[in-house]
């Protein structure tokens, strides 16, 4: 079962979503049900709604980039430690995702903005999993499960 502390950074999230925390528990709700892989599992992360300016400097102050982007995720563990450790442990924090209001196309059409904030906090996910996107063969694994969980949560 995966698990979203949801930390909201700039009010103006809830221009586009009334309740962003809310919002997000049902899409892992309807994921958790479909994704049966991580069933007797507790994965823990934290997804930070945020804006241009602090996702530029956390961007800057972690990756050593002075930019802003729209995902940034921070996984705890490596592909291969995490595998490990989920053989080990019952509930494992995985690490922390941050989105950026601003990077969000069409905040005009609250459907697409839905659906790309849906298909950025999927993203991050899958990062924290371990999944890079470096190699065209990476890029499609790591596509693939996005595509999936995506189509968990529709």
């Amino acid at each position: 079962m995966i698990k979203i502390n949801v930390i909201l950074d700039n009010k103006s999230w809830k221009k586009y979503i009334k309740s962003p925390n809310s919002y997000i528990k049902k899409k892992i709700k309807l994921l958790n049900k479909k994704n049966k892989l991580y069933k007797n599992k507790c994965l823990i992360c934290s997804l930070l709604l945020s804006d241009t300016q602090n996702i530029k400097r956390l961007n800057n102050k972690f990756r050593n980039k002075n930019k802003s982007a729209d995902v940034l995720s921070f996984p705890f563990y490596k592909k291969k430690k995490l595998n490990d450790i989920l053989k080990k442990n019952k509930e494992i924090y995985l690490g922390d995702i941050i989105i950026n209001l601003n990077k969000i196309k069409d905040k005009r059409d609250k459907k697409n903005f839905k659906t790309e904030l849906n298909k950025l906090w999927i993203h991050g996910l899958v990062h924290l999993f371990g999944y890079r996107h470096k190699l065209n063969k990476d890029f499609y694994s790591m596509s693939k499960i996005e595509k999936k969980y995506f189509k968990y949560i529709s």
